[in-house]
């Protein structure tokens, strides 16, 4: 299959792609092996659910015992505010149930919630969960769901593509742990960025390859080579999870040649003629490749944003990103610190090497040349 990134899905307002099982056990089994007590005793909130289909829901409550959660609640949009192009059709497992009512069950969100072994066999899963409907259309931003948000210890979800930078925002402002999904571009953000570089946000465990592969009902609007009809699924490129729980791969320094070896023995050295040249406007030097970073120098260097998929805290400090955006934001102090230096072809904070303007660049350099 060919493949895309978030952007279409972000800017047409598709927000209804529910994640791989085996996607959420493989993010979440990182966190558990690092900490097997991560989750224990704790409350964890899905609020961009579908619980009668939701994937994050399913592996919770499956799992709600061997990871010794408290509470799981679970909650939905109302359909009416999904605006569906097709018609939608009652469950017949919300049409069975006693608390069914017609005059809600487009207008109102679902709330589903797991603390106990409900029918009493012995174990609790995802056949003990209970629901309800919530009095509104279970907007995140809605006081009904940041109650529950603030109920909660952690929260995991996909969010809503198209509105990223609310959701973590509103995560955020509730002080939570979290594990969510996101486009890798989204480390440009304003509102993404600082976090990652004061230590207060990282990348997850992450997708196979950077792809992940979702259901949706818009599947078909991706075209051929996008959405695969044997599987029903479509292809994301360049899609990451984002969270503040720490994971062993994230203390796995990389293993670097110096120097003098790449230039001797990387190819993708051998073949760039900007590698390893000083930029133009900042005080520091082009890496392109993250498998390019040199062991011995302890200057600045600037790498590119998916060099964040095998940083090691303990190995490198960030200190600053170059965009076409970003610029603005960026104390004074950080600019000096850079050797920032106005060029006539920086439109906003890019970097600029033998006369051309780069791509998104992360400025990093060695933490043992500052001790």
């Amino acid at each position: 299959m060919a493949n895309i990134n978030l952007s279409k899905a972000k800017n047409a307002k598709n927000d209804e792609f529910y994640t791989q099982y085996h996607d959420i056990e493989k993010e979440i089994n990182a966190y558990l092996d690092f900490d097997p007590d991560v989750f224990r005793g704790k409350t964890i909130l899905l609020p961009c659910d579908d619980p009668e289909w939701s994937n994050f829901t399913k592996f919770f409550a499956q799992n709600f015992e061997s990871i010794g959660l408290k509470k799981l609640i679970s909650t939905s949009y109302a359909v009416e505010s999904k605006h569906y192009k097709t018609g939608y059709q009652v469950t017949m497992f919300e049409e069975s149930a006693p608390q069914f009512d017609k005059s809600k069950t487009t207008k109102n969100g679902k709330i589903f919630s797991l603390t106990h072994d409900l029918l009493g066999d012995g174990k609790i899963d995802v056949n003990d969960l209970e629901w309800q409907y919530l009095k509104g259309d279970g907007d995140f931003n809605s006081k009904e769901v940041k109650k529950l948000r603030d109920e909660a210890d952690f929260i995991i979800t996909n969010p809503p593509f198209s509105l990223f930078r609310d959701f973590l925002s509103w995560i955020v402002e509730g002080d939570k742990q979290f594990v969510i999904i996101g486009n890798m571009n989204a480390i440009k953000y304003k509102e993404v960025f600082p976090l990652i570089m004061e230590n207060k946000m990282w990348l997850g465990n992450g997708f196979q390859a950077g792809n992940a592969f979702f259901s949706t009902p818009f599947a078909e609007e991706y075209g051929e080579g996008v959405y695969n009809q044997e599987t029903g699924l479509v292809k994301f490129r360049n899609v990451c999870w984002f969270t503040n729980l720490d994971h062993g791969r994230r203390h796995q320094p990389m293993q670097l040649m110096t120097l003098a070896d790449n230039l001797r023995f990387n190819k993708k050295v051998k073949n760039s003629s900007d590698v390893y040249e000083r930029y133009e406007n900042y005080d520091a030097i082009e890496v392109p490749f993250t498998d390019a970073i040199p062991s011995d120098y302890t200057g600045l260097m600037g790498v590119p944003i998916s060099f964040l998929d095998k940083y090691s805290p303990e190995q490198f400090e960030i200190v600053w990103q170059a965009s076409g955006n970003t610029r603005a934001s960026a104390p004074k102090k950080v600019l000096q610190q850079l050797g920032y230096i106005v060029h006539p072809d920086d439109r906003g904070g890019c970097s600029i090497v033998n006369g051309r303007r780069t791509y998104d660049r992360i400025f990093i350099r060695h933490k043992i040349a500052n001790k």
